[in-house]
């Protein structure tokens, strides 16, 4: 009974610990899971504490997350670019391959793909031709990562709604429907904010997180 119970405090004790990432330069992921809540994700401050949440589940909780995020202005406070968020660059994925070497090149000729724009646990979302499709990944940016300026809602109420509204989404995988299918961060706006608007439009609340220091 003791050794028994030693075994499992053991377990118990591993299964506490994080796990280490598997490349240290690791600074990019998208992310495996949402908070749960549809696109209210607690605005800005409450998404960084999501990505930073996954990455310390990993070992990679070192560096200062940011969620690729664009916000616009609304009740006094400014528009919020998600390319000024996230740092410099160079950006590496799980895996350690760089995804983007600066912000021109994310936002230009970038190696984002299905095969590398990879959760924090170093797996890929599924894309179009999977089942689910969960390839739509909140930004609500366009092309270039800086807010719309267009009228309508674009980032569901500032990342604070979980029903009326909507947001811009990129692809994952780079491909799919909208005014720019195969843009990994301004494909096409969201039917919704709830959970069940962003699963029926193609996607799951996830999105991506940028590391900046060392």
């Amino acid at each position: 009974m003791k050794k028994a119970f030693l075994v499992l405090a053991t377990l118990l004790l591993a299964a506490s610990q994080p796990l280490l990432a598997q490349s240290a330069q690791m600074n990019f992921f998208v992310t495996s899971a949402g908070p749960g809540n549809g696109a209210d994700l607690g605005g800005l401050e409450g998404a960084d504490a999501h990505c930073y949440s996954l990455a310390y589940a990993i070992g990679a909780g070192d560096l200062s997350w940011r969620a690729y995020l664009s916000t616009t202005a609304a009740n006094g406070e400014p528009v919020v670019n998600a390319r000024d968020r996230i740092g410099e660059g160079p950006w590496y994925n799980h895996g350690g391959v760089e995804v983007a070497a600066n912000l021109d090149e994310l936002h230009g000729d970038n190696s984002l793909n299905k095969e590398t724009a990879l959760t924090e646990e170093g797996q890929q979302v599924n894309g179009r031709d999977d089942d689910p499709n969960q390839h739509d990944i909140l930004t609500g940016s366009l092309p270039d990562g800086t807010a719309s300026a267009e009228d309508g809602d674009t980032t569901c109420n500032n990342w604070t709604s979980d029903g009326e509204g909507s947001a811009l989404l990129g692809h994952v995988d780079r491909q799919g429907g909208g005014d720019n299918p195969t843009s990994w961060n301004s494909s096409h706006g969201s039917r919704g904010c709830g959970q069940e608007d962003l699963i029926g439009t193609g996607g799951n609340g996830y999105f991506y997180c940028f590391g900046i220091g060392a």
